[in-house]
């Protein structure tokens, strides 16, 4: 999954996925692939995915793995950075020659499932070659759209609240599960007076959070088939941002702006930050504090609206060989030496066999890994809203118009009407 001001965060950390816009696709339609069988009756599959080379050595790892199970199939790689991976993909399909098997994320699903490139795995899960039983919290739901199983998830991971814990120690702040909105503004002003930083690093594109914040709310980011709020409603939470900042307790955007690719919490202008919980490790790479997770707000005590994000699998339709594509797929989130050699680099393994395999020793991923488990353990874990066709195309441009406006390009009002302008374009069918 992954998250709006965190696109660029991706690729340092060699994570889980980010969304940016994709280019247009036109649809496909057949079947095609890497051809048929050798002499031998050996195939080859073709498996591509996005992140930098130290991801390449660990899944190339992987492969020799499965290859060493199936003789019979042979895995051609490719990878590439996050857009030049999309940018690809999208030249491929629309020439109707997609990898077999890739890596891919929610916002995208719908996308492709209506431009007929993703292959419905459902069929494959009743053959006996993939199974979807194990998985995490509900995880094994996740890639389901509209009753077909169009991604198969890897790895888990959840927003938090991202801390510099000195800073909130100094400060006397101690955020616990269940805390309100009220207590996180509460704290955000202790920070700023006793530590003499921002709290937070603003949180004007976040739109992860912002959902999470809808969700406990009774409403969402998206619905099936669009936005699941109004103009009214985003306006509300972008002046509390831009009131924020006035009041020094989010920081300063245009200072933000200055130290990036640092993060605001690791370069010390703000006490902590809301991102996905396996993003920790950037800012130990980064800073010299020592770093935790907190728990996401709430307005009533108990609702977080959380939910476990996933990169997933998912399948070409084009695909000449189903059977072999899904039982690679089913090695990579089953098998337990999958999980020792990929750790968290994709996220929390998402099966609960690859949990178990893999046990951390460093303070950071045990740290991810006992808070993915305490939000289990606290019942606050509840099912994603399904992304809408063109939702990629929203989530970038609720990250570029937030941060225009962050920066003091648009007022709010101008800034809320050029997103749904945009988002209306976007979500036409």
């Amino acid at each position: 999954m992954g998250t709006s001001r965190n696109v660029d965060r991706r690729t340092i950390l060699k994570a889980a996925g980010a969304s940016a816009a994709t280019l247009g696709l036109a649809a496909t339609t057949g079947c095609g692939g890497d051809g048929g069988a050798s002499a031998d009756g050996t195939v080859t599959i073709r498996y591509a995915w996005w992140g930098a080379e130290d991801r390449a050595q660990r899944i190339n790892k992987t492969i020799a793995l499965f290859e060493k199970k199936y003789p019979k199939i042979k895995v051609k790689t490719d990878f590439q950075p996050y857009t030049d991976f999309w940018k690809k993909f999208n030249t491929q399909a629309s020439g109707g020659n997609p990898p077999d098997v890739f890596q891919n994320a929610i916002g995208f699903l719908r996308k492709y499932d209506a431009k007929n490139v993703l292959l419905d795995l459902s069929e494959q899960v009743k053959a006996g070659n993939l199974s979807m039983d194990g998985f995490r919290a509900g995880l094994d739901k996740f890639g389901e759209i509209d009753g077909k199983l169009l991604g198969v998830p890897v790895g888990s991971n959840s927003m938090a609240l991202v801390i510099d814990k000195p800073v909130y120690t100094k400060a006397g702040v101690k955020p616990e599960q269940g805390w309100t909105w009220d207590d996180f503004d509460a704290a955000m002003k202790k920070i700023r007076d006793r530590a003499g930083r921002a709290g937070d690093s603003g949180m004007y594109g976040v739109m992860y959070l912002y959902d999470l914040y809808l969700r406990q709310n009774g409403k969402a980011f998206f619905t099936e088939d669009g936005l699941g709020f109004t103009e009214a409603d985003l306006t509300d939470w972008w002046t509390k941002a831009e009131k924020g900042v006035k009041e020094g307790i989010y920081a300063d955007a245009k200072k933000v702006a200055q130290i990036k690719p640092k993060s605001a919490v690791s370069a010390e202008l703000a006490g902590g930050e809301f991102t996905w919980d396996n993003f920790t490790v950037r800012y130990t790479s980064e800073g010299k504090s020592e770093y935790g997770l907190a728990p996401i707000p709430t307005t009533d005590g108990k609702k977080t609206g959380q939910y476990l994000g996933s990169l997933m699998l998912s399948a070409s339709k084009r695909t000449e060989h189903p059977k072999e594509v899904a039982q690679f797929i089913d090695f990579m989130v089953h098998d337990p030496e999958v999980a020792k050699i990929m750790g968290y680099d994709r996220g929390v393994p998402a099966t609960q066999a690859q949990f178990d395999a893999f046990q951390p020793t460093d303070e950071v991923n045990k740290g991810i890994a006992a808070y993915e488990t305490s939000l289990v353990d606290a019942g606050v874990l509840e099912p994603i809203t399904p992304h809408p066709n063109g939702a990629d195309i929203c989530e970038a441009a609720f990250l570029r118009i937030a941060e225009e406006l962050a920066l003091g390009k648009r007022s709010v009002d101008e800034a809320v009407g050029q997103f749904f302008s945009e988002s209306k374009t976007a979500l036409v069918v």
